[in-house]
């Protein structure tokens, strides 16, 4: 799977709180964060079903769209990153940095914990 880019991760985290959307529903669920045109939200789409980031069906007539990509490992690909570029720190990322997400429970975070932990130290990215 290809790491989603911080607008694909919008529309993504959108998504993950609720599924399946509309493109339109997608886009007015993330027009506020990303100040940008329908048009831009749909081509975005395009992309991540390219990608296979998405997947799509029609339902009561109109397109709509769900995450095909697993929330927690894609955050944690994503934990993982800033740790180590951004940060620079080789060892796993504290799971209490992610305590008060409103983007996952607690089952998840522990999902999240463990997927940290067993991260491979000399993963190539």
């Amino acid at each position: 799977m290809a790491t989603p880019s911080v607008t694909e991760l919008s529309l993504l985290k959108a998504l993950w709180k609720q599924q399946p959307l509309s493109s339109r529903e997608l886009h007015a669920s993330v027009e506020a964060e990303l100040g940008w045109s329908f048009s831009s939200t749909r081509k975005t789409v395009e992309r991540m079903l390219e990608k296979g980031m998405l997947s799509q069906r029609s339902l009561h007539g109109v397109l709509v769209y769900e995450a095909h990509v697993d929330k927690v490992a894609t955050l944690a690909a994503f934990a993982h990153d800033f740790g180590r570029r951004v940060m620079e720190i080789d060892s796993p990322l504290p799971v209490s940095m992610f305590t008060g997400s409103k983007l996952v429970d607690r089952q998840e975070l522990a999902e999240l914990e463990q997927m940290l932990q067993d991260w491979p130290l000399d993963s190539k990215e």
